[in-house]
Parts: structure tokens; sequence; C-alpha cells
């Protein structure tokens, strides 16, 4: 155990206005806010009511008054263009100011909305940072969502103004993005007052006179805008959580507690820093802008520590092999890395032996940090023997929007238990109830949960829907915030997620967990990554179904490795798990933020019509399946 962070988080525990207090000491306010926390506000409080601030101006004037303006803020990778950009601290804060200015000339302002639909290219940083720094409160929906998705979010958000840009680029075609917004603006009952459009030279967009401009020629006209003083409790941004049906739901992130949170946990859990005057150690997130990870780890959090963050534009693999990743960290001196479990269950595939790691120099690379979805344990223990460095797993949500759980490379790291997302953050307390409310015992699985009041950061509601957020998350167990997931808190306080809770099936009247099964499967020489899925059974209730996808090279009969798979689950879990059919399968189906879809395997399976949400990566995978999931 950490002795540094058991006294970090005692100190949270018993004082936490006085540590959040302490906390927001990093941030600069325009105005003192009136209390640390409201009770009496929203649906379950709101964090430093009465305090203004400027998010955008913490991000980057703050540290250029400081001296720091010529440090690198972020460093662009592209490897579907194959060129690099850097941005110092002060340019991108010049850029961001006139940008602000092109839009405060388009009639946008505080409190206004603005959808940015972009691929991952600096010009969605600085559009987000260009709303913060107005008060307008940006939408950013990931690049290449169909047009009823984006119609369905413009409606719900009401943008006074669509930033977007002509097309992406995935390896091998062109996505053209221009399209799909003018068939969202026709679809949707909200008409926007105009557009900019980032005009990218591998398709180049036409132009709707009166409505669409081009976005650098707005911005190079623009006088540069100050920053504009919001309250702390004003939204800084909505994000849409995916594969919602009907009704978006819109995850509402507030200015004061989101800064202060963030800005806390750049040195608390990953121990980056910035260097004296121009120096910065570097960290770089593996997502994308358009899910929460992007928002928070390669945006508002390593420039509101005023730290140096890497965007790249490209896959694990295929750009142009699973060393990609590699060259990336060694490229840019890259300190930490945080990805998702699926990106290195693709390199891991590509190329199990670690090969293309050799040819790289990682002596700069301290630690590797995953979240997105659980990390199987023989995942997590051959990236870690790989490269010899720490692997930090975290858990956390968008609703949440910084990890409730980590394992704190600013205070000595906890242990590594592969599995498990490390321990509670201060700021939560973290419990697996049972079905009445009550305390599960220390290793039993039951419904994880956070002690109410959420910490500053977390969303304080739903976009104009206070009432759908209590239903959602605060009556099923009142006093506590429901997660959705399920796990357990071991005796030492660590976490294990094993799934979300309707993954735990019942088979027999015994509930067990698909995600255990997996780890088992998992652990398999032959198994890439792999998924468990409950099916309807007349006897049981429910019965286990494994689809795996093998590791690259691998010639062995499926059936025998089925087999062998079955008598594994048999020999780790016991008979009571009743597995007896693995599948092996070429893909599996995913979101494009990297999580499998067992939702919808599980709807297929069960002879249900399935939900395809609007974020699947590639629809056709589900086309292979279907016949083998066929009930």
């Amino acid at each position: 155990m950490s002795s540094e962070y058991q006294a970090r988080y005692d100190s949270w525990h018993r004082a936490p206005e006085a540590y959040w207090d302490e906390a927001a000491r990093r941030i600069d306010w325009i105005t003192p806010y009136e209390k640390v926390f409201d009770p009496a506000q929203g649906p379950f409080g709101r964090w430093f009511p009465g305090g203004t601030l400027n998010t955008a101006a913490n991000c980057l004037d703050r540290h250029i008054a400081a001296g720091a303006g010529e440090r690198i803020a972020l460093i662009w990778d592209s490897a579907m263009e194959g060129r690099i950009a850097r941005y110092t601290y002060r340019a991108l804060r010049d850029r961001v100011a006139k940008l602000a200015g092109a839009l405060a000339a388009r009639g946008v302002a505080k409190g206004d909305r603005v959808v940015i639909y972009m691929p991952m290219v600096p010009e969605a940083a600085i559009a987000m940072l260009a709303c913060a720094r107005l008060g307008a409160i940006h939408s950013v929906v990931f690049g290449g969502f169909a047009a009823p998705e984006l119609a369905s979010r413009i409606d719900s958000a009401e943008p006074k103004l669509v930033i977007a840009a002509s097309c992406g680029l995935e390896p091998g075609r062109v996505v053209p993005y221009k399209p799909i917004l003018d068939a969202a603006l026709e679809r949707a009952a909200h008409k926007p007052r105009a557009c900019l459009i980032f005009q990218r030279e591998a398709l180049r967009a036409d132009l709707v006179p009166g409505r669409d401009e081009d976005y650098l020629d707005a911005e190079a006209a623009a006088a540069p805008h100050d920053p504009v003083p919001v309250a702390a409790t004003d939204p800084l941004y909505v994000l849409y959580t995916s594969g919602t049906t009907g009704r978006p739901k819109g995850i509402v992130r507030d200015n004061g507690g989101h800064a202060v949170a963030l800005a806390a946990t750049i040195p608390l859990m990953y121990d980056v820093h910035p260097g004296p005057g121009s120096a910065s150690e570097v960290m770089w997130t593996a997502s994308d802008v358009g899910w929460v990870v992007g928002h928070t780890y390669i945006v508002y959090a390593p420039l509101l520590a005023g730290v140096t963050t890497v965007m790249y534009e490209g896959k694990p693999v295929g750009t142009p092999d699973a060393g990609a990743f590699w060259r990336v960290c060694a490229q840019h001196g890259v300190k930490t890395l945080f990805t998702a479990p699926t990106a290195l269950r693709a390199i891991k595939q590509q190329d199990p032996e670690g090969a293309l790691t050799r040819q790289h120099d990682l002596s700069k690379l301290e630690a590797l940090f995953l979240a997105g979805e659980r990390c199987d344990p023989p995942t997590a223990e051959w990236i870690a023997a790989l490269l010899g460095r720490p692997v930090i797993d975290n858990w956390w949500q968008t609703e949440t929007g910084w990890p409730i759980s980590a394992r704190f490379r600013g205070l000595g790291l906890t242990a590594f238990k592969p599995g498990s997302g490390g321990r509670p953050c201060p700021g939560y307390e973290v419990r697996a109830l049972n079905p009445e409310g009550g305390l599960m015992p220390s290793g039993e699985v039951g419904a994880l949960a956070i002690r109410l009041p959420l910490p500053p950061g977390c969303a304080p509601t739903l976009w104009h829907d206070d009432e759908g957020y209590r239903r959602a998350y605060l009556e099923t167990f009142p006093g506590w915030y429901r997660t959705g997931d399920a796990g357990m808190v071991d005796e030492d306080g660590d976490i294990w997620v094993m799934g979300r809770t309707d993954d735990i099936i019942n088979v027999a009247g015994h509930r067990l967990s698909t995600g255990a099964m997996e780890e088992v499967l998992a652990a398999h020489p032959d198994v890439a990554e792999c998924a468990v899925i409950g099916r309807h059974d007349a006897v049981k209730g429910e019965v286990p179904l494994g689809l795996v996808v093998l590791k690259s090279g691998v010639a062995r009969a499926d059936a025998e490795i089925a087999a062998e798979l079955v008598a594994l689950v048999r020999e780790r879990i016991g008979p009571v798990a009743a597995f007896k059919d693995a599948l092996v399968v070429q893909r599996l189906p995913k979101t494009r933020s990297g999580k499998i879809l067992r939702a919808t395997m599980k709807q297929m399976a069960n002879g249900a019509q399935p939900v395809i949400p609007p974020t699947i990566e590639d629809a056709a995978v589900l086309d292979q399946i279907a016949p083998l999931l066929s009930p």
C-alpha cells in the first residue's frame, strides 16, 4: 500500500471541503467563490458557487503570464497526412483568441451553444477553447457520426453556430463530413445561424452561400477576443453519451469544478509536470476529442496543468503498422501514454512478441495508463512485461469526467493488480451495493455506487433535464450515485469493475460475472480478445456464450481451441458457470472508442432486434457474426 496515497485520501475524507478549497488554489479566479459546496443547488449540490473564472484563460493566458509562453502546448502528429505541427502556449492562445473573435462577430455570446463536428486536427481543440474563451458552451460530436445522430444533437443543443471539417481521414479512405452535416441540417428542426468549415486538402467541400464560411478565413480576419468571465456553475460543455436512443442524453460539465478537478489530476495521478521556462514533460492520450477522455486528457487537463499534450491522427495498427504508438512515443519524448485496452489488444494481435517496440527508443516513457473499458489481466500483464513500465488501469465515465479510481504515480503508486482499476480517488467513496442498497462484504460483486455528493468535475445534471438526472443516477440507491457498473471492492480498497450491471448473468440462480469468465478466456495463449454474453436457456435461465478473436498467425483448429477454453473456465470458475460454448470469430463489434458491443450481441443471441448504436465502428461485423449468434 502507498502510505502517501492513504494519507491523501484520508485528508479528503476527514475534511472534503477543505481539501477542494486547497485544490482550487491551482486555478486563477476572477471573483472568489462564496462557498466551496452548496448542497441546496441542483440534483445533488453545486461546487464553488459565486466564483467566476475563464477556463480557456486558465489553460493558456495564465501560463503565458507566468513566463511560459514559448513552452510547447500541443503537438499534432498526423499519421494520415504524414506531418507534425507544434504549437506554443502563446501561438495556441493567439489562434484561440482570434477564433473567439470570429465567433463573437457572428453573434456567439456567453451561454450560446456551438456544435463542433471535426476529426483529430488542432482546429478542433482551438474551436473548443475559443468557445470556452467566450463563455459559450461547446458540444463536440464525434467526427463521422451519421446525419440522424448529428441532427438529434443539434436539435437538443440548439447551437447558434456549427464548426465542422470538410472530411476526416481513415486508413485507405477519406470520410466526407460536409455531406453528412448538410443532411443533418436539412433533417434538424433547429437551424444554426452559420457554419464554419475547416477545409482539408484531401477533400475540399462546397460551401452553401449565406450559411457556410471558411474556418481559416474567418479566423484570420477576426480581431482577438479577451476571455469572458463566467460563473463556476455555468456549463463549459455538453457531451452526449454514446449509444443513446430517442432523446439524446447530454452530460453537462461546469467550468469551476471541472477546472479544479482536472488541474489536480495531472500531478496526482500521472506525475507529469511543466518544467522551468519553456521546458515541459509530455503526455499523450491516444483517444479522440469526440469522447470524454479526449476532452479531459487531450485538451483541458494537460493545458490547465501547463504541460505538453500530443494529439494523434492515426490508428494503433495500420498507420503503418503495429509499431505506430511506439513511434509516436519515441519521436515526441512521451512520458505517459494513455490509451484504451482495445488498442493494446489490436497491437498484441498483430505483434504478439512485441518486436516492433525494439525498433524505437522508449527511454522517456515511464508509464502506460488504460481506460475506456476494463483491461483483461492477460493483456495488462503482456504489455507490462513487454514495456517494463507500470501499467495503470483506471475507471471512470463520461458522467464523472475524470477518474473514479487510479493508482497515483504522484503518490508512489498503489499495488499492481491486473484487472483492478485501482483505489478510489480523493473525492470518491465507492462501495458495492446489493439490490436493496445495503453494503456488500469486501470481495463480493454488487452494483458499484458512489456516495453523494459527487466531487467537483462530475456532471451536476443533464442538459435541460434535472429530473432525468435524478431518475437515471440518484433514485435507485438514495444517498448514492448509481454508476451502472458491477464489481467489487477488495479488502485493500481496490476496485474491480466486472462489467455493466446487465453483464451479470443468472445461471440457475447463481449470479455470475461475464467479466470473470472473460478473464479466463483472455488468459489462453492463442486468444487476442474476447467477450462473454448471456444467452437464454429454458432450464437454467441464462448460460454464458464466449466469442474469441485469435492472435495473428494461430493456425490450430477452432474446435480444438474452443474445447480448451471450455475446460479452462470449468477449471478456474467451476461447473457452476455452465460454460459450454466458445466461438471463434474474426472480429468483435465495437464502438469507435473501442468498447465491445456486448449488449448488441446479447440481443442477437436471444432473438431480439438488436439496438445498433450510432457509435459502432463497423456495422459489417454484425453481419459476419449473425449466423453464429442465431438462437
